[in-house]
């Protein structure tokens, strides 16, 4: 029989979490006391206190209504996409075979390329705003070094 952290969506828990989860769940039932389960915790009461308002307020969130039904998430649309992408490309390649196809039986030639501008206006090649972003950090990261040199020189 599978263990509930085969489920799918749910991370691996460690022993050492079970084993906060348990004294708390103790302290919860009143089987110990809050400075029982902090010595047997290894924290302070404070630290245990922090620790038993985390894990009940997972537990309210694990209690939280969940919609019913499949989720559209993230993935699955991608996913969609990208199959959806593939199939037009498909279509569009049968389109264009059958566009010459037809131009072959029936005699005319196929359209020329448009011809480019001669002499046109060189494109620039365009920098990305992250790469110019990093060159602005490196230059100040440089400022600050230098500044602290001169100022660990003048004291």
């Amino acid at each position: 029989m599978k263990t509930t952290q085969a489920k799918r969506g749910r991370p691996e828990v460690s022993p050492d979490s079970k084993r906060r989860a348990a004294v708390v769940m103790e302290v919860l039932a009143g089987v110990r006391t809050p400075r029982q389960a902090a010595e047997v915790l290894g924290l302070s009461v404070p630290g245990y206190y922090q620790l038993e308002d985390r894990a009940t307020h997972q537990l309210e969130l694990g209690c939280e209504a969940r919609p019913r039904g499949r989720q559209a998430n993230g993935e699955w649309k991608v996913a969609a996409l990208a199959k959806e992408v593939e199939r037009l490309k498909q279509e569009l390649a049968r389109y264009q075979s059958l566009l010459r196809l037809t131009q072959r039986s029936v005699g005319v030639s196929p359209a020329a390329p448009p011809a480019k501008a001669a002499g046109g206006k060189r494109k620039r090649k365009p920098m990305v705003r992250a790469m110019r972003r990093a060159e602005r950090l490196r230059a100040e990261a440089e400022e600050h070094v230098e500044a602290e040199a001169t100022r660990e020189g003048t004291e």
